[in-house]
């Protein structure tokens, strides 16, 4: 098998582990400092009298903490003027400046839509960025959630480490701090030096009108119609109305794109400047520049986990999770490394030499084992940045980035996200445990009780009902079905795919999907918000019940949280409920599509 002999692969994969490793200590070593509210960074002499005036602006007093309801409220409230803020910029995107392609307003669903998916840091497109949104609404409308929705996942994660570590606390911090604290001292620092590295690997940042070149050889399309309000015009039958339009002139687009690459890899927000997301070669140039990018995704999340076991005075319990994690994206890597290398047996019978694996949809400067390694990184965060096209890989391959999501995104995950999703799952792993010894279980020294399980519950069967409900209301829907480019189990994998997406808020697609119609923009957009906010209403409810716990001394009947075997527990938890929850679906789509692909009888 050719994924076994790639020495070079096997090379870059323990360098990005290794990185990964020695970059989580000091990465959560600087989160401590920014999110303990000291202000003790060596930034601090520079930020400290920005941060005090926007506190002044804000009317905020920074001394002041909240209990989880205040915190819950404030960061519903700040989210849905960023939300309205956003969706008025891209209804009113033709009258507004920056626009030099004169592109219009987006249409009421698709502004819906996009949103909802940058408010929840999902970052779905149901649209082609270079070709739909302008450098205002790129900057303003959609950049400034990229920081401001990334700054909200981590201070839910501090919040719930804090009510981790405190003990008979009515409070778990202060909003308003947390966000700016973490925009002002790690974000936008971090994303101004990522930035000048972009540039200098050949990613532009400009202001300039797009360019224009004279194909040599014009060919025609076929191109779904549009009606005066943008949406795609349908035939008598209720299909997209085509028609044909004729190539001769290729655009190529301009614009501050490195701005927003930085924050959409480091931010784990993946929109792209470009349709093309990181396969182009304008947003991902060089074979270092796609490395760092994957690197950057995993580089917050892996240091939240040392910021935990810092903030709870146990460092070998960040570590233990740090390997949970760690083992489970390492497991995704080699599953859909080996399922595009081995290609499909039905082009091998064709001829097509199985030396060469599955090239479909893959960008050829990164080859298999790049697109595998990052399709695995980019759905372990809820990221959703690509830089091959998931709808081509294998049923195999393509169930790996599917399922990493369905998980919850906790494998390193997004931002924040994945930190505050994972602790959800140390509170059922504990749970359980204490039910298979029978003793009442707790977790660093608190106890465990009814209602932090039903906090843990609500926050995996929200995920469920939303994926599985929307799905199948979608595979019955003449709407739904209206919108797949595929029959049988790669269509309804396109579709659980869709809502997969929305609904981890990760933003990538199997994107043989035309979602760009008023039912799968909405439905998608109330997935997205199912999946950012009916989750985190839990976990910060957590937050507050773990904070009001007085912590008992350590005995040797505690249940450990550390060490190899509560690893093995955390990620058994995490698997037995994805595969109990999911596998049913994932057997009509990419399962039965691999028996299909592999000569089996089953039939469509």
């Amino acid at each position: 098998m050719q994924v076994f002999n790639d020495n070079f692969g096997w090379v870059q994969l323990a360098v990005f582990t290794g990185l990964l490793l020695l970059l989580t200590r000091p990465t959560g070593v600087y989160l401590s400092q920014v999110l303990d509210g000291s202000g003790k960074t060596f930034l601090g002499p520079i930020l400290r009298p920005v941060e005090r005036s926007l506190y002044f602006l804000l009317r905020v007093d920074p001394q002041k903490e909240q209990d989880w309801k205040q915190y819950t409220v404030s960061m519903l409230a700040f989210s849905l003027a960023g939300l309205l803020f956003t969706y008025a910029i891209l209804r009113l995107q033709h009258l507004l400046p920056l626009n030099p392609q004169g592109l219009g307003p987006f249409s009421d669903h698709l502004a819906f839509n996009t949103a909802v998916s940058f408010t929840t840091n999902t970052n779905w497109q149901s649209y082609g960025g270079e070709s739909t949104a302008s450098y205002l609404t790129q900057m303003v409308g959609l950049t400034f959630h990229n920081f401001t929705s990334a700054a909200v996942g981590i201070a839910i994660a501090a919040a719930l480490v804090r009510g981790i570590a405190r003990q008979s606390a009515k409070t778990i911090g202060n909003f308003w701090v947390d966000l700016v604290r973490v925009n002002l001292y790690v974000l936008l620092p971090l994303c101004i030096v990522y930035a000048v590295f972009l540039v200098s690997q050949g990613m532009i940042q400009n202001f300039k009108p797009y360019d224009t070149a004279r194909i040599l050889d014009p060919y025609t399309v076929e191109v779904a119609k549009k009606d005066d309000k943008g949406d795609v015009a349908k035939d008598a039958l209720g299909n997209p109305a085509m028609e044909e339009r004729r190539i001769e002139i290729q655009a190529i687009a301009q614009g501050p794109m490195a701005s927003q690459v930085a924050i959409k890899m480091l931010g784990t927000n993946g929109g792209g400047f470009m349709n093309a997301n990181a396969s182009h070669p304008y947003e991902n140039p060089t074979p270092l520049s796609n490395f760092i990018q994957m690197l950057s995704i995993f580089l917050i999340p892996s240091g939240l986990t040392y910021y935990l076991g810092r903030m709870v005075k146990n460092q070998r319990h960040g570590w233990a999770i740090w390997g949970a994690m760690a083992a489970i994206f390492l497991m995704g890597v080699v599953a859909c490394w080996w399922a595009e290398s081995a290609g499909n047996p039905r082009l091998h019978a064709l001829g097509v030499d199985a030396a060469s694996g599955n090239m479909e949809g893959k960008e050829v400067r990164f080859g298999i084992f790049n697109s595998a390694l990052f399709a695995t990184i980019t759905t372990d965060a809820s990221c959703g940045a690509v830089n091959s096209m998931h709808d081509s890989f294998t049923p195999l391959g393509g169930l790996i980035p599917l399922i990493n999501i369905q998980l919850g995104e906790v494998v390193f995950g997004g931002v924040g996200a994945g930190l505050y999703g994972m602790l959800v799952f140390v509170v059922l792993a504990v749970f359980l445990a204490g039910l298979m010894v029978g003793k009442t279980p707790e977790y660093l020294g608190k106890k465990i009780e009814a209602n932090d399980v039903k906090f843990g519950v609500l926050f995996v069967m929200a995920a469920a009902f939303s994926i599985l409900g929307f799905a199948a209301w979608a595979a019955v829907s003449a709407w739904g079905l209206a919108g797949l480019n595929n029959a049988g189990p790669h269509g309804l994998s396109e579709m659980l795919y869709a809502f997969s997406s929305g609904t981890g808020n990760n933003g990538s697609a199997f994107a043989g999907l035309t979602a760009n119609t008023y039912w799968y923009n909405t439905t998608i957009g109330l997935a997205m918000l199912i999946g950012r906010f009916i989750m985190i209403i839990p976990a910060l409810a957590l937050a507050g019940n773990l904070a009001r716990k007085k912590r008992a001394a350590a005995t040797g009947g505690s249940f450990p949280v550390s060490g190899p075997l509560f690893s093995v527990l955390l990620l058994g938890t995490i698997l037995i409920v994805g595969a109990l929850t999911f596998f049913p679906a994932l057997s009509l789509g990419p399962i039965v599509e691999h028996f299909q692909m592999t000569g089996s009888s089953i039939a469509y």
